[in-house]
């Protein structure tokens, strides 16, 4: 038998029966000589023997703890009561001490009517007080003042664990929600990158299609184009589900920068003249600044595919050690067309500034728009 279990199998056990040890526990310590004399009581009056109707009483104070957590109300109830029987009864008992433990139980679990069991308790305590003056009790009124204070301590004992609980839980809760929200916003800006550039690329390529009709060779470009077009979003996609599979595994397999050049010439092949220029030699490790800059080139071709067809565009990209320079320019364009709707450059702006790089978009002198990004390369994902 694995003993490392033994606390894992414990837990699943019913709460009851996992709290039922404890007033057994405060029972047998009711018998043991060496806390003769150590017992809680109050009132100060002389002790009796533990007859029948005592132990009676015995097990109405310890008992009950069994349900401590998952009837809270009910076992205060019957610890309270218990505590009064034995009180006026004049048994000097250990398990009286349960009254704390129910107390600081009901601060913690109880969910309903807690200001009405506060009342109810101090009206009992109250009218207990009364009682064992009546009994001739020489406690006196400071006595029995700090008694209370003791007992109300207990049950705001159990009120802070409670207040602490929720607002652990309320922390777990904003937590959770602001992941699923960060998780919405990567994969809303994945699909928007991936589909939006390729559905532009082949509508613009199936709208080409439709003049060239009297020319087969062209027309079978133009389809061909287009089919794969469909079949790189395919593959993209595919490769976004499968990173939204828990089983995928941590290897990201994003888009290097040498697939630029692809992406250039599939954007050339939907009426956009684009010049590609790329300096330097990449860095050994560059993290995600690859997949950044293959975004950030993709975002500004489509825009200007979508906004400013068959404007002339300049794609540059330059490595250096520490860093992947991209600079996407395109003429004869207004900066609120080629900015788009500002989903996919906000979404850039977000990225580049996660690796600690710099970006900007906007018009140029002279005209047209141009999207600039350093990203620093090196860091993970």
């Amino acid at each position: 038998m694995d003993l490392r279990r033994i606390p894992e199998q414990w837990r699943r056990v019913d709460v009851t029966i996992r709290d039922l040890p404890l007033g057994l526990m405060f029972a047998a310590t009711s018998f043991l000589p060496l806390l003769r004399g150590h017992e809680t009581q109050l009132g100060d009056l002389p002790g009796r023997p533990l007859d029948a109707f005592g132990l009676g009483v015995l097990a109405l104070e310890c008992l009950p703890l069994a349900v401590r957590r998952r009837r809270p109300g009910v076992c205060l109830a019957l610890v309270s009561l218990g505590f009064v029987l034995a009180s006026l009864g004049r048994y000097h008992l250990v398990a009286s001490t349960a009254l704390a433990i129910a107390l600081l139980s009901s601060g913690a679990h109880l969910e309903r009517y807690r200001k009405t069991a506060m009342v109810l308790l101090s009206i009992a305590y109250g009218g207990l007080a009364i009682g064992l003056v009546r009994l001739g009790s020489a406690e006196g009124v400071g006595g029995f003042a700090t008694f209370y204070l003791l007992l109300a301590a207990c049950w705001g004992a159990g009120a802070w664990l409670r207040a602490t609980r929720a607002a652990e839980a309320e922390k777990r809760r904003r937590v959770a929600e602001t992941t699923r929200a960060a998780e919405r916003t990567h994969i809303a800006r994945e699909l928007h990158d991936v589909v939006a550039h390729h559905v532009t690329a082949m509508v613009v390529q199936a709208e080409a299609a439709r003049y060239l009709t009297g020319a087969p060779d062209r027309l079978d470009q133009a389809l061909q184009a287009v089919g794969d077009t469909g079949r790189r979003a395919t593959t993209d996609l595919r490769h976004l589900l499968d990173l939204l599979d828990p089983e995928h595994g941590a290897d990201p397999k994003t888009p290097a920068v040498g697939r630029l050049l692809t992406l250039v010439e599939q954007t050339r092949l939907a009426g956009q003249p684009v010049a590609f220029t790329e300096e330097g030699t990449p860095a050994s490790d560059t993290g995600s600044a690859d997949l950044v800059a293959y975004r950030v080139v993709q975002e500004a071709l489509t825009n200007a595919v979508k906004h400013a067809r068959s404007s002339p565009t300049a794609v540059r990209v330059h490595h250096r050690a520490g860093d992947i320079t991209v600079e996407v320019s395109t003429e004869g364009a207004t900066a609120s067309n080629l900015a788009g709707s500002g989903r996919g450059l906000a979404g850039l702006r977000e990225r580049v500034d996660l690796l600690g790089g710099d970006f900007d978009a906007g018009p140029r002198a002279g005209g047209g728009f141009t999207v600039r990004a350093r990203i620093p390369a090196g860091n993970p994902s």
